[in-house]
């Protein structure tokens, strides 16, 4: 059974009946939130009397599967009741693993000496679809870990300060306060969690100025060259540049950046081209495997994009690519990183034009 990560916390408090169950998998890509779902489970557990835990994390071709399946299926000589972990961090357990995890969760049926968790990083459609996945789903409990997605930051940095007794003050100046933490930590949720226990330790309970923010809030944050297109076709020019300036500071290679913004266009010029040679555009968005807040951006944006605007735009990252090898290209800058922002910023732009 799947069940929402912001829905755990309910379901291991419930009544005997309907609340620890012996199979967890927690999956995503979210350390953080990751690590906080286990150690709920294995709170919880402890208090139930699962007082031994044993930990096996699957890596290479020749991991030992007969020993975690010896384990699960072992009495404890030290406690009544156990805890097996199992950390996967490529998220493919191999073909012995696939047939051990559907062992270990026929195992699970019923159990109620050994609780296991299996730790997994964000699976794909096609993964989630496996015999092994299905049987851990079927027999347990599965939980998903989302990342916090930038435009819900403020609000999940307000909570986690109320959780220690603080609070930005109300209205317009509360949330320039908690827009200014988000932009400090976008992207590295584990630094943003550090930061706020500081301001714990920094500052008595109650409303905490922006000033006190400024002083305490370290630049920790970390950009996704992935998470550029996302900006840039939400039409947010200064979070674009922050972006931009974040990753030429950690050293990303300017030619995945410039794919990144040019296989953009090159996509909504695929679909511009296609809804208007008469296809209905989620038909279009499904065969250009554009989903989830992709998808959404493109709905929004596609209105505003002309074809020739399109078609100005892959001419700019044509000369783009050309400026990234090497060439010198006339009316361009000469530097890589400042052909880029001039590229992305003609796209961010393009994305913020009323449509007609």
């Amino acid at each position: 059974m799947q069940i929402a990560a912001n829905q755990l916390a309910q379901h291991l408090q419930g009544p005997a009946s309907k609340g620890l169950r012996s199979l967890y998998t927690l999956h995503g890509d979210e350390p953080l939130l990751q690590q906080e779902a286990a150690d709920s489970i294995r709170r919880i557990a402890r208090s139930q009397g699962f007082t031994e835990r044993s930990v096996f994390t699957v890596a290479g071709a020749h991991f030992d599967w007969g020993e975690v399946l010896a384990a699960g299926g072992a009495m404890s000589l030290f406690a009544d009741k156990q805890i097996i972990e199992i950390r996967i961090p490529s998220g493919k357990p191999g073909k012995e693993g696939s047939v051990a995890l559907q062992q270990i969760a026929d195992m699970a049926v019923g159990n109620d000496s050994t609780l296991t968790l299996v730790l997994l990083p964000r699976l794909d459609k096609q993964t989630k679809s496996t015999a092994w996945f299905a049987a851990l789903e079927n027999n347990g409990i599965s939980v998903q870990i989302d990342p916090v997605e930038r435009q819900a930051l403020p609000t999940w940095i307000a909570q986690r300060l109320a959780a220690q007794q603080q609070r930005v003050a109300e209205g317009e100046a509360g949330q320039h306060t908690l827009q200014f933490f988000a932009d400090r930590v976008e992207g590295n949720l584990l630094a943003a969690h550090q930061e706020i226990q500081k301001l714990a330790l920094l500052y008595p309970a109650g409303e905490l100025s922006l000033e006190q923010v400024e002083r305490a809030v370290l630049n920790v944050a970390r950009y996704d060259v992935f998470k550029l297109s996302e900006a840039v076709l939400s039409g947010q020019p200064l979070r674009v540049q922050r972006m931009l300036d974040g990753l030429k500071a950690e050293g990303e290679a300017e030619v995945l950046v410039h794919y990144t913004l040019a296989e953009e266009i090159r996509a909504l010029k695929r679909v511009k081209d296609a809804v208007a040679a008469g296809k209905a555009l989620p038909m279009v968005l499904r065969e250009q495997r554009i989903w989830g807040p992709r998808e959404r951006l493109f709905e929004r944006v596609l209105p505003r994009l002309s074809v020739g605007m399109l078609d100005k735009l892959l001419q700019s990252a044509h000369q783009v690519d050309g400026i990234v090898k090497g060439l010198k290209v006339p009316d361009w800058p000469a530097d890589n990183w400042q052909a880029l922002d001039r590229l992305a910023m003609r796209l961010c732009r393009a994305c913020m034009t009323r449509p007609a």
